[in-house]
């Protein structure tokens, strides 16, 4: 059992999981108006929306450095490209460039099926994903491979971000430059509140080295501490 290759899978999960969350904030505020009095992103941030008939961009740009008004600290760009509504959805695709989450660089890309409301009437975002996460002071990269489903299941309508809170499902494969690779299947769909840099509950089953596991992130608390619970 290496500690070393499970800490780096789960800063790959945390930077992976605080950057689709900033995706899909950056895009309900610039194409929905969802946060018509409270913005996520600071005066250090420029979100750019160019309409294109039916679809439109957005590009997130963050300069040389930016703390959003979560925490997090990111430089470089996003951006996001997609086209009309069709039965109330939509295909957005996103890329990186230059963009780091909290010192790791994030890059790749895919694509993200947007929905206008799902059975519970809430906004959701399926996530195709094949994203490469490095790390400071290491050549190790890590490739998460998988399907993310993000329900919005707090804070919908509410015109600010600070109550924004999503449900995670899905599963995905991430496999390191040296080799080491580990499975994760949401078993207890994850909670995250976007005014917090960590998911606060929820249960992902993983897989590595021939060993099965279960991570428990808690109670719902603020914190960077999660429980692996194994036999």
């Amino acid at each position: 059992f290496s500690a070393e290759d499970s800490t780096r899978a789960a800063q790959a999960d945390n930077t992976i999981e605080g950057t689709l969350a900033i995706m899909e904030n950056g895009y309900a505020e610039a194409e929905e108006g969802r946060s018509s009095i409270n913005s996520f992103f600071p005066d250090c941030a420029t979100v750019q929306f160019t309409p294109n008939g039916d679809g439109g961009t957005i590009v997130l740009d963050f300069g040389d450095g930016c703390e959003l008004n979560n925490g997090s600290i990111v430089t470089g760009m996003i951006t996001l490209e997609y086209g009309a509504f069709i039965a109330g959805t939509r295909t957005i695709e996103y890329t990186f460039q230059d963009f780091t989450y909290n010192q790791n660089g994030v890059s790749g890309g895919g694509t993200i099926l947007r929905e206008i409301a799902n059975d519970n009437d809430n906004p959701q975002s399926t996530v195709n994903e094949s994203i490469t996460v490095s790390f400071p002071n290491t050549e190790i990269t890590a490739t998460r491979d998988g399907l993310r489903i993000a329900e919005w299941i707090e804070g919908v309508g509410s015109g600010t971000w600070t109550d924004n809170v999503y449900s995670i499902t899905g599963n995905w494969e991430t496999t390191f430059t040296n080799g080491f690779q580990r499975n994760g299947e949401v078993t207890e769909a994850l909670i995250r509140e976007l005014s917090c840099l960590y998911l606060v509950s929820g249960v992902l089953e993983i897989e590595q080295q021939n060993i099965t596991a279960q991570l428990d992130f808690g109670d719902g608390s603020c914190d960077n501490i999660a429980v692996i619970i194994f036999n």
